[in-house]
């Protein structure tokens, strides 16, 4: 396995083969080592031009250290909260169909949150296949603004030869700290967070915001000419949509979307959203004409431009000695926002054989995102927000306990275009193949946005996009004789600045064969977007299904905020091993 620049590397051993086998308790005392340690800790920070504010952080930086696994295998990581007021998450975004069922790190969906001072064991097991680009953050409130990094599956294989490989880990950062931003989106009035006042790649970035200059240093990705890289670009952005190109480099070959690998597919730029991943190709040149280019980065569909810029280095490799700036104006001209950035034109490198045909549908599930003002300003979906406030403790933690939130039921959500109203949730049943469509319709205001929306559980089918209503024959026509790619992450773009009220302008469709039993979320990744509401809720699987995955009393430890499976200095904790060595079970 290699090291990637620019990061410190948390490498894991390979464990040998591993199955999937009955559930047991396990106590985790000093004897038992988890393959990786993340401590999150609240300090002050400075960002790139901004005064020292309050960040969280991961093992003491943002972004946190890399975090390396190889595919096939079964990891344990420790996620310390050593904040002493703020409750904790860790999602490892894209790998959530691999986790157990109470490691996804969804607090209002699988799990009650990491108390202060206390940590928590998550299982993840990667399946063959699931190679790629991914990262892990924070899913408590506007934590994830700070606390993520990257996570990166290595192959038993690699379909694509290159010579090396870089991250681009992509964030934004605000005038504001977290903790003052939550509380202002949950304010009557609403009180902004503000956009975006600066672009950091790796942890560094300078440029412009608002029109404002920001003369920081830059970070630098080292490459050597005539050589061809793996640029994995990770959008771990809060709010941004980030267009970017490489001064002087007008060919990128996109290999991989959302951790699945692509046929090549060329361009001249990127387009990536929160919680969205690229890998692409850089074929360096082999005579550069100049030491070093610029990587310029700008925000879309934004009310004002942020601008940011990294160094992509040819000359020595840099000794972090003399920083580099940003230059005096644009190198490069970027598009404007580019709808529809690669829809109908990413294929599997490996057709699965498995996409479903129009034929296998059950049904289609719509999704109507609308911003209203009810006091506070919340996004709905199908009238409906899902807010930190409901339910009073995460879902399938209600379902186990069976304490009065009831199991979603398919005939009402039937008459509401999949939602069930009592229970806010979405049911769908293990076997049938799903069509979920998302609408973006103009505000009660008449604005509309761009949201980037993210599934949790398993990975979809990308039908892609378009304006007005969904047609549901006219977009399969396009698909004839062919299998699109499969991502977990993809824009639901707005084509206009303005609408009426209500009035249907933008939609995206995604194919989704139930497999997973269990709670899992579907939501837009803006993050201040999720805490004013726009994120939902499926239950995947019927009762049996989803509650037997692991019977009680197993799981009693996690139905209590707090409970025994969270350790802390004074006890260790109890774990349940979701995925255990076959070998001690022959």
């Amino acid at each position: 396995m290699r090291f990637i620049t620019g990061f410190p590397a948390l490498l894991f051993s390979v464990l040998g083969s591993i199955s999937i086998v009955t559930a047991t308790t396990q106590y985790h005392d000093e004897s038992f080592i988890p393959d990786a340690v993340l401590r999150v800790t609240q300090q002050n920070i400075t960002q790139s031009c901004l005064a020292s504010k309050t960040n969280v952080l991961i093992n003491g930086t943002s972004p946190g250290p890399e975090l390396r696994l190889l595919e096939g295998q079964t990891y344990w990581i420790r996620v310390y909260n050593d904040m002493t007021a703020n409750n904790l998450t860790m999602h490892w975004h894209g790998l959530s169909m691999a986790v157990s069922p109470f490691s996804d790190g969804t607090p209002v969906a699988s799990q009650w949150p990491i108390p202060p001072a206390c940590f928590f064991d998550y299982e993840i097991h990667v399946p063959i296949g699931m190679a790629g680009t991914y990262f892990y953050h924070s899913h408590v409130g506007f934590q994830a603004a700070s606390a993520a990094g990257p996570l990166i599956v290595d192959d038993l294989h690699v379909p694509y030869h290159y010579d090396d490989e870089k991250i681009i880990f992509i964030q934004d950062t605000f005038t504001k700290d977290f903790q003052t931003i939550e509380k202002g989106l949950v304010n009557t009035p609403l009180v902004w967070s503000g956009e975006a006042a600066a672009i950091l790649v790796n942890g560094k970035g300078g440029g412009s915001a608002n029109g404002t200059a920001c003369n920081a240093s830059l970070s630098v990705i080292d490459v050597e000419p005539g050589k061809t890289y793996r640029l994995r670009f990770i959008g771990a952005t809060a709010l941004t949509f980030a267009s970017l190109a490489i001064e002087g480099h007008g060919s990128l070959e996109v290999i991989e979307a959302d951790g699945s690998y692509t046929q090549k597919a060329d361009t001249s730029f990127l387009q990536v959203a929160a919680g969205q991943r690229y890998s692409v190709l850089l074929h360096t040149l082999p005579n550069p004409t100049q030491s070093t280019y610029y990587i310029q980065l700008e925000s879309r569909d934004r009310p004002t431009v942020t601008r940011s810029f990294a160094i992509l280095n040819y000359g020595p490799k840099y000794k972090n000695s003399t920083p580099f700036y940003p230059p005096p104006k644009p190198v490069v001209s970027l598009p404007k926002s580019t709808v529809g950035f690669l829809d109908y034109k990413l294929y599997p490198l490996q057709p699965s054989g498995d996409f479903p045909s129009a034929k296998e549908v059950s049904r289609t599930v719509t999704i109507t995102v609308h911003q209203a003002v009810r006091g506070m300003t919340i996004w709905l979906e199908n009238h409906y927000p899902w807010v930190d406030t409901f339910p009073t403790e995460p879902y399938l933690v209600s379902l186990y306990k069976n304490d009065g939130v009831e199991f979603p039921s398919m005939e009402r959500a039937a008459q509401n275009g999949g939602l069930d109203p009592i229970t806010r949730a979405f049911p769908a049943e293990i076997g049938e193949v799903v069509d979920i469509v998302l609408l973006n319709t103009g505000a009660d205001s008449g604005g509309l946005d761009a949201h980037p929306w993210h599934a949790h559980g398993r990975h979809y089918w990308d039908l892609g996009s378009g304006n007005g209503t969904y047609d549901a024959a006219t977009n399969e026509a396009k698909w004839a004789g062919k299998e699109p790619a499969t991502r977990d992450t993809t824009m639901l773009y707005r084509y206009g600045l303005t609408t009426g009220n209500g009035t249907v302008q933008g939609w995206r469709a995604w194919r989704l064969r139930v497999t997973e039993p269990g709670v899992w979320m579907i939501h837009c990744h803006i993050l201040q977007h999720m805490i004013m509401g726009m994120q939902t809720v499926w239950v995947m699987g019927n009762e049996t299904e989803v509650l037997g995955k692991v019977p009680r009393p197993e799981v009693e430890g996690y139905l209590t905020y707090g409970g025994d499976v969270y350790g802390n200095e004074s006890h260790w904790p109890t774990a349940v091993h979701y995925f255990d060595t076959w070998a001690e079970n022959q």
